[in-house]
């Protein structure tokens, strides 16, 4: 299994306006194709961050799930109504270790 970590940190003061938008938009797209272990906000330390993490059995799996997502024309509609809340995106690919519970 891989993880996929994504970290978004949003304008000052777009955080709620961001997670409304995409609970009620973007959520059940994301997770008609992905399997989402969590999603987080952070508390202390950097602000305004969304940490969001996706699970995937192998980088074939994800590319061909992603591939349907980004194929999705609701998808596609949805993505640019994000695009002025965020200020930075990264993205990590995360493996487990072979003694990780998550594996």
């Amino acid at each position: 299994m891989i993880i996929e970590m994504r970290t978004y940190t949003l304008h000052p003061g777009k955080t709620q306006e961001f997670l409304a938008l995409y609970e009620a938009e973007g959520l059940a797209l994301h997770t008609k194709y992905l399997k989402m272990p969590g999603y987080f906000m952070s508390d202390i330390g950097s602000l305004n961050q969304l940490i969001t993490m996706w699970g995937y059995e192998s980088m074939a799996e994800r590319e061909t799930l992603r591939a349907k997502l980004y194929s999705d024309p609701a998808w596609v509609a949805f993505g640019p109504k994000t695009l002025p809340l965020i200020q930075k995106m990264e993205n990590t690919i995360l493996k487990p270790t072979q003694f990780s519970p998550m594996r």
